[in-house]
C-alpha cells in the first residue's frame, strides 16, 4: 500500500502544474521585468495571457476521454506530459506577446490529457479507505504548484533581467519532467484492464498493491466481482456509449446537473479575483509596492493549502453536503464583509492621475484596507474546506466507469468556460466598477448555497460502484452488490472444490 501511495503522489502532482500557472501569472503582473518586456498589457490583452491556457484546453477536451478510455490511463498522462514539457521551453524561451501567447495555449492543450486521466487513476487504484481523502488530496495539491510560483517569482522579482520571470516559466515544467521519466513504473487503473477484457491482470493488479499478492484475500475477491459486476451493468444500460448517453436517462440528468454546476460555482465564487488579479484587488485598497503583494500571494497559498488538505483528510468523517454546504455559508459571510470594507476604504480616498496616465490612491481608511486582507483570507479558508478538495473527487465519484472519462471531460470543459469568462471579464469589469464589481459575487453566492441545499447528493462511506449507482436508484445499488456478493461466494465454492 506504500507504495501504491508513492506511485498516487506522482499522479497527485498534475494538479500543481495547473496551480503553478495560476500563481505564476498572478505573480509575474507584479513584475516590473514582466510588464515592460510584453508592452504593460491590460485590459483585453491582460485577460487573453491569462485565459489562453484555458482556450488551448477547449480543444483537447473532445479528444482526451476517448484517448483515456482507448489507450488507458498511464498513456493518456504521458502524451500530456510531454507537450506540456515542450510547451513550457517555449513559454520559457519566449520572444515576443505571440510567442507566450501560443506556449499558453499549448500547455493548456497538453495539461488536458494529463488533467483528464491522473485524477480518474487516483480514483480507480486506491485501496478503498484511502481513496476519497487520496482524491480529495489531488485538486488540494493545486496549492503545492501555487505556493512554489509564488515564492520564486517573490526570489526572481529583484533580478535585473528577463530571466525574473523566465525562471518561473522554466520551473513549471518540473511535475511534466517527472511524470514522463516514471509514469511507466505506476501500475494501470483495474477497472481499465477489466472493462478491456484484462480480467487475470486486473486481479493481479489488485492483490499486489491491495493485499500483498494473496487473490484470495476476501477484500480482493469483493472488490474484483464488484469492479466486474458494476462493468457489466454499464454494458446493460449503455453498449454504446457516446456524449448523448450522459444526458441520456433521469440518473444520467442528475448526475451532470450537479457536474456543471460544481465546476462553474468553482470559478464564479469570487475566487477568481484573488487567483488571477490579486495585484489590482490589492491597488484597489492601495497596496501597490510589488514585494508586498507577492509576500502576501505567497502566505495566501501556504494558508490555502494547510485548509484544503485538513479538508480532504476528514472528506469521509463529515461528508460531501455538510463541507459544502458551510463553505457556502462561510464564503456569503466573508465575501459581503471584504466587499464593505473595499468601499469603507475606496471612499475614504482620493484617485490622484499622474501626467503620464498612471493613477495613484492617495489617502484612504487603513483599517478598512487591512480588514479587506483579512476577509480575503477567511474567506479562502471557507471556500478550501469544499471546493478545492471535493471538486473533482465529487465529480469522479457519481459517474459510473463507463462514463466517467467523458463526465469528468465536461466537467473540465465547464471550468475552462467559466475560468475564460472571469479572465476575460474581471479585469475589465474591476477597472470599470472597482469594489462594486464584489457586489455581483455576493449574490451568486446566495444563488449557490440554495443550488446545493436541494441537489447535492451525500455520498460518504460508498463504494465507487455503490455511489454511481446511487443516482440510479436504490435497485441499481443493490444489483451491483447482488452481482458481486454472488459472484464472489461462487468463486470461493468452485476454489473450494478444486482444492478438494
Amino acid at each position: 500500500i506504500l507504495t501504491l501511495n508513492a506511485w498516487i503522489v506522482l499522479l497527485l502532482i498534475t494538479s500543481s502544474t495547473n496551480g503553478y500557472d495560476g500563481s505564476m501569472m498572478n505573480g509575474l503582473q507584479s513584475l516590473d521585468q514582466w510588464k515592460g518586456y510584453f508592452n504593460n498589457p491590460t485590459g483585453g490583452k491582460l485577460g487573453l495571457l491569462n485565459a489562453i491556457q484555458n482556450i488551448g484546453s477547449l480543444a483537447a477536451y473532445p479528444i482526451a476521454p476517448y484517448v483515456s478510455d482507448g489507450l488507458g490511463r498511464r498513456p493518456t498522462i504521458f502524451i500530456g506530459a510531454v507537450i506540456m514539457c515542450i510547451a513550457t521551453a517555449v513559454q520559457t524561451a519566449s520572444q515576443s506577446v505571440g510567442m507566450f501567447i501560443g506556449a499558453r495555449c499549448l500547455i493548456g492543450f497538453g495539461l488536458t490529457f494529463a488533467a483528464n486521466s491522473a485524477p480518474m487513476l487516483v480514483t480507480e487504484i486506491a485501496y478503498p479507505t484511502h481513496r476519497a481523502p487520496l482524491t480529495s488530496t489531488y485538486n488540494s495539491l493545486w496549492y503545492s504548484g501555487a505556493i512554489i510560483a509564488a515564492w520564486t517569482t517573490f526570489g526572481t522579482f529583484k533580478i535585473n533581467s528577463t530571466w525574473a520571470w523566465r525562471v518561473p516559466s522554466a520551473l513549471q515544467a518540473l511535475p511534466s519532467v517527472l511524470q514522463v521519466c516514471l509514469i511507466w513504473f505506476c501500475p494501470e487503473s483495474p477497472r481499465w484492464m477489466v472493462s478491456k477484457g484484462k480480467d487475470a491482470q486486473a486481479l493481479k493488479t489488485l492483490a499486489y498493491y491491495h493485499a500483498d499478492g494473496n487473490e484470495q484475500d476476501p477484500l480482493i475477491r469483493f472488490e474484483y466481482e464488484e469492479i466486474k459486476a458494476a462493468i457489466e451493468f454499464d454494458r446493460e444500460v449503455a453498449e454504446k456509449v457516446g456524449w448523448v448517453t450522459l444526458f441520456a436517462t433521469p440518473g444520467n440528468r442528475r448526475r451532470m446537473r450537479i457536474i456543471v454546476a460544481l465546476a462553474f460555482f468553482s470559478q464564479w465564487s469570487g475566487n477568481g479575483l484573488v487567483s488571477y488579479y490579486l495585484n489590482k484587488v490589492f491597488d484597489g485598497i492601495g497596496i501597490t509596492n510589488p514585494t508586498t503583494q507577492l509576500l502576501i500571494n505567497g502566505i495566501l497559498q501556504i494558508w490555502n493549502m494547510g485548509w484544503a488538505l485538513l479538508a480532504a483528510a476528514l472528506v469521509d468523517k463529515i461528508g460531501r453536503r455538510v463541507l459544502f454546504l458551510t463553505s457556502t455559508v462561510g464564503m456569503i459571510i466573508f465575501y459581503t464583509l471584504q466587499t464593505a470594507m473595499s468601499g469603507v476604504f475606496q471612499k475614504s480616498s482620493i484617485t490622484v492621475v499622474a501626467a503620464d496616465g498612471t493613477s495613484n490612491i492617495v489617502g484612504g481608511n487603513q483599517g478598512a484596507a487591512h480588514s479587506v486582507i483579512a476577509f480575503i483570507f477567511l474567506y479562502y479558508a471557507a471556500y478550501d474546506i469544499a471546493f478545492s478538495p471535493l471538486i473533482v473527487s465529487y465529480t469522479l465519484e457519481i459517474l459510473p466507469f463507463h462514463l466517467r472519462a467523458k463526465g469528468f471531460s465536461v466537467f473540465n470543459f465547464a471550468i475552462s468556460l467559466s475560468l475564460i469568462f472571469n479572465q476575460y471579464v474581471n479585469p475589465i469589469a474591476l477597472d470599470a466598477l472597482q469594489w462594486k464589481y464584489y457586489v455581483v459575487y455576493c449574490c451568486w453566492l446566495c444563488f449557490e448555497l440554495v443550488f446545493l441545499y436541494f441537489f447535492l447528493i451525500e455520498t460518504k462511506n460508498r463504494s465507487l460502484e455503490e455511489t454511481a449507482a446511487l443516482f440510479d436508484g436504490e435497485d441499481a445499488v443493490e444489483n451491483v452488490m447482488g452481482h458481486a456478493l454472488h459472484d464472489d461466494k461462487a468463486s470461493v465454492s468452485h476454489d473450494e472444490k478444486a482444492e478438494a
